[in-house]
């Protein structure tokens, strides 16, 4: 299957509230229709009035990864705790990886990157705490 040419421009493209978290808003940027389901890229930003529900969950992806554009974000991940992201952040997230979104500022804008282009998103448990290594 052949790939081919994508463009998005801001001025011609919309931010529409479906899409994985209902706290969200997503633009589209026709790289899942480019690549034929291989990658999804999209902005993502913060819903006026909404914030995340912060419950624990896990993708099926082969890679993704997270660019703060703007604001910040605190997310709580399985095995390294909570992180702060702010604006010039980026991180990955290997894949099935346990994680939450604690909380964001209102001016929130991150672009996301993901392979497959649609992946399943499960609901997962609170992994066990971590045991902190004695200080010397």
């Amino acid at each position: 299957m052949k790939t081919k040419f994508a463009v998005s421009h801001r001025a011609r493209s919309k931010f529409v509230k479906r899409g994985l978290r209902n706290y969200f808003e997503y633009r589209d940027l026709g790289i899942a229709r480019a690549t034929r389901g291989k990658v999804v890229a999209h902005v993502i930003r913060a819903r006026p009035g909404k914030a995340p529900h912060g419950q624990w969950h896990r993708h099926d992806t082969d890679v993704q990864f997270v660019y703060v554009l703007k604001g910040s974000a605190v997310f709580e991940y399985e095995g390294a705790g909570r992180v702060k992201m702010k604006a010039g952040s980026c991180f990955y997230q290997p894949p099935g990886i346990r994680h939450r979104e604690i909380g964001h500022s209102r001016d929130l804008q991150m672009l996301e990157v993901v392979a497959p282009a649609r992946f399943r998103t499960a609901a997962a448990e609170k992994p066990a705490a971590r045991k902190s290594r004695a200080r010397r």
